[in-house]
């Protein structure tokens, strides 16, 4: 047993900082390292005691042994200082005069023993899982894995201990100083069944827009520019869903092609806003320059959502590098198999989170209140939401996760949006989630597109998805919002790819066209890919209109992703993830061509219609039955006789489908009590190549009618406006809608 001096004389040696020089160390005077404190987790520039300004560090490492704070000055000198404090596993220590744009990493000390799950190597520079901006980015030489990369026999080489220093090939986390209030922003708050997304990629959408200056596209300053926020106020919708805006890393495999992850869907930094992204810096300049963004997109009153990606990060397997988790606690972060040198795969990504474990759980929770309530966001889609809803195995939804997201006071009150599966055992979850999510709605984008490439057997699954698709969501008080409804997102062909190709063409990807999906659900009208052909074109476009029409007036939110509305295409590529190049790009030049223009100008008109018609986003599921002595009723489905469909109507081949939506009968009232009334509608959706007649119902629905949106029309700016009496017959071209509203 050491004397009380020795174990001072001992702490005094280790609060000495180190210098590391061209690999060697050696003692130099500087600040101590005073105890600090254990929370909040993160590097925390604050007053410390006597009045002095520094900053307080604090890392949960679960089995470590020891841990060093690395500091780096502009030249990249390293300076240690050993973190001597340990509260419940957290190691912890403030050091005065640390002010905000420091750069600085840790190194963890423990035990290598793959066998057991220990990856503990302190060569390895490590970013702190709550640094809140990354300086510098992750290319994946040799020296940042923790195991010899390149060591004869891979199916070993993960257990071999890689010594070389990796800090000067690797990012560094930055003190950053946060003491914005949001005083002056007002969130739209805007409610889930009045919302229309926009799901769009911060570098892809001005990367070639014309109005925002050059010094600014592919940022969040340039998504922030009035150019760029005029378009979103004149499409209509009231939020975008940002691509993963996280700190992200690139897969070697990638780097080793010239070719970098674009998406995103490889997080590394739960805190940090992608440093690419940032026009004005990245030391610590991102933080302030996201932030000024959501201000104006809220001053739009556009909200932000952000797609999250917590089932996995960048460490990817047994075989990836060591950048963070892996080298902090690999056994408290990952899921392990029962070997434990191999990680368990939810994800399809190498690792899966092990969410059951506190301190990843608080990880994941402190990273989303963070995003809430210092950077303004209003709310997540969570990236293969049932990897995170998993207990120890299975799919679970009364999981941890999910419990604390219900009682949490702040997350339990933003927009939240599952992905409803992942790729393991059990993971395709949609219509489980509990009440407070909504979800990606894939049973919606498989029936709109099989629809309209005459597909489906019948109209069953049609009519459940137009109308809210209570088959997966009435219950336990889920309402018809709890459906996200798309047919098309990033991950996939885009909507003109949708009706222009048959076959995926991602030979740009260097997979030899093996990635990305088969089972497209599209048709191209006759040619694949770009045709001379007028009719083939003419013929795609109203596809084009169709699918938007009918998207737009389905019950439950619409999702559009980006360019969609007026033709962007990524030349047949159905998995653009390493295309940060003109194949993703937005481009707007597109506009300037009057075929695309008159899309545009359609979309716009039909959510400025879902705006004014609160018949078309209801808040509740329809009854079906009279309300009233004429009997009337709040849905009804049609054939083209124009009499009510049967239930051996619903079981038939059909090719046409009447949708009769009454405003007489919405639930509900309005924000002074009032009932809420609205004009009825009646939308005729025909799928079959030749024109049909269709018979418009008469009494109780309606006496006359009049036509809004005819899609087989190439513009629509002049409303036909002719008054039609029901019971007369009208010819619906083929492939076409056709949306009336009863005339008083």
């Amino acid at each position: 047993m050491s004397s009380a001096a020795e174990q001072e004389a001992v702490a005094a040696e280790r609060a000495t900082p180190e210098a590391v020089v061209n690999g060697v160390s050696r003692k130099v005077p500087g600040p101590p390292v005073w105890p600090g404190a254990s929370t909040p987790l993160g590097a925390r520039f604050r007053v410390g005691p006597d009045g002095v300004a520094g900053t307080n560090f604090a890392l949960w490492a679960g089995g470590a042994e020891a841990v060093e704070l690395c500091l780096f000055d502009e030249a990249g000198r390293e300076t240690r200082a050993r973190l001597t404090e340990l509260t419940h596993e957290i190691w912890h220590g403030f050091v005065p005069g640390i002010m905000p744009g420091q750069r600085y990493g840790y190194r963890v000390h423990g035990r290598w023993d793959p066998w057991t799950g220990g990856r503990w190597n302190p060569a390895k520079l490590l970013l702190d899982p709550y640094a809140r901006a990354v300086d510098g980015e992750f290319l994946l030489p040799p020296e940042v894995y923790g195991h010899v990369r390149d060591w004869p026999q891979q199916q070993v080489a993960d257990t071999v201990r890689d010594e070389r220093d990796s800090a000067p090939h690797v990012p560094k986390g930055v003190v950053v100083h946060d003491d914005d209030d949001w005083a002056d922003d007002r969130r739209p708050k805007t409610p889930w069944a009045d919302s229309v997304i926009y799901e769009l990629h911060v570098r892809g959408f001005t990367r070639r827009h014309p109005g925002v200056p050059e010094e600014l596209r592919g940022t969040y300053a340039g998504l922030a520019h009035p150019a760029a926020v005029e378009h979103l106020v004149r499409l209509g919708v009231t939020a975008v869903e940002l691509l993963p805006v996280h700190q992200f890393a690139h897969e070697d495999h990638l780097l080793r092609r010239g070719l970098k992850n674009y998406w995103g869907y490889n997080s590394i930094g739960y805190f940090a806003p992608h440093a690419a992204y940032a026009a004005s810096g990245t030391t610590g300049q991102q933080v302030g320059e996201f932030k000024r963004m959501v201000r104006a997109l809220h001053a739009a009153g556009i909200e932000v959502i952000l797609d999250v990606v917590y089932n996995h990060t960048a460490e990817a397997g047994e075989l990836g590098p060591t950048l963070s988790l892996k080298g902090i606690d690999n056994r408290g972060y990952y899921r392990l198999q029962s070997d434990a040198r191999r990680y368990a795969d939810y994800t399809g990504c190498g690792n899966t989170l092990q969410v059951v474990q506190p301190h990843v759980l608080r990880l994941i929770t402190d990273s989303l209140r963070y995003w809430v309530t210092e950077m303004g966001v209003d709310g997540f889609r969570f990236d293969l939401a049932a990897a995170l809803a998993r207990s120890m195995h299975d799919v679970d939804m009364l999981s941890p996760f999910l419990a604390v997201i219900a009682q949490d006071p702040v997350l339990r009150r933003v927009k939240l949006i599952a992905e409803p599966w992942d790729v393991g055992s059990g993971g395709y979850q949609v219509g489980a989630f509990p009440p407070l999510w909504t979800e990606w709605n894939d049973r919606y984008r498989d029936a709109a597109r099989d629809f309209w490439r005459h597909a489906l057997p019948d109209v069953r699954e049609m009519g459940y998805r137009l109308s809210g698709s209570s088959d997966l969501y009435a219950w336990g008080g889920r309402r018809p919002y709890a459906s996200v409804n798309f047919i098309t997102a990033h991950d996939g062909f885009t909507l003109r790819d949708l009706v222009s190709y048959e076959r995926k063409h991602n030979e740009a990807n260097g997979e030899g066209n093996r990635d990305g999906t088969n089972d497209n659900r599209s048709w191209n009208g006759g040619a694949e890919g770009p045709t001379a052909d007028e009719d083939v074109q003419a013929l795609r476009r109203r596809q084009l209109r169709n699918l938007l029409t009918t998207l737009l007036l389905s019950t439950g939110v619409p999702m559009l992703v980006a360019g969609d509305e007026f033709g962007r295409t990524q030349q047949g590529n159905n998995n653009a993830y390493c295309q940060d190049n003109e194949i993703s790009w937005v481009d707007w030049g597109l506009l300037e061509e009057p075929g695309w223009r008159a899309l545009f100008d359609l979309t716009a008109r039909l959510i400025a219609l879902r705006h004014r018609h609160p018949v078309l986003r209801r808040r509740a599921f329809f009854s079906g039955r009279a309300h009233s002595a004429d009997g009337l009723r709040d849905l009804a489905w049609f054939t083209e006789r124009g009499t009510e469909m049967t239930e051996g109507d619903w079981y038939a081949p059909a090719a046409t489908l009447g949708m009769y939506l009454s405003g007489r009968d919405i639930p509900g009232r309005d924000e002074r009590g009032a009932p809420i009334a609205d004009d009825s509608f009646l939308a005729v959706l025909h799928a079959g190549d030749r024109p049909v007649d269709f018979v418009l119902p008469g009494p109780p629905w309606a006496q006359r009618y009049e036509v809004v949106v005819d899609t087989s029309r190439e513009e629509q700016d002049e409303a036909p406006g002719v008054a039609l009496p029901a019971g007369t017959t009208v010819t619906v071209p083929g492939r076409a809608v056709l949306l009336l509203r009863v005339a008083a």
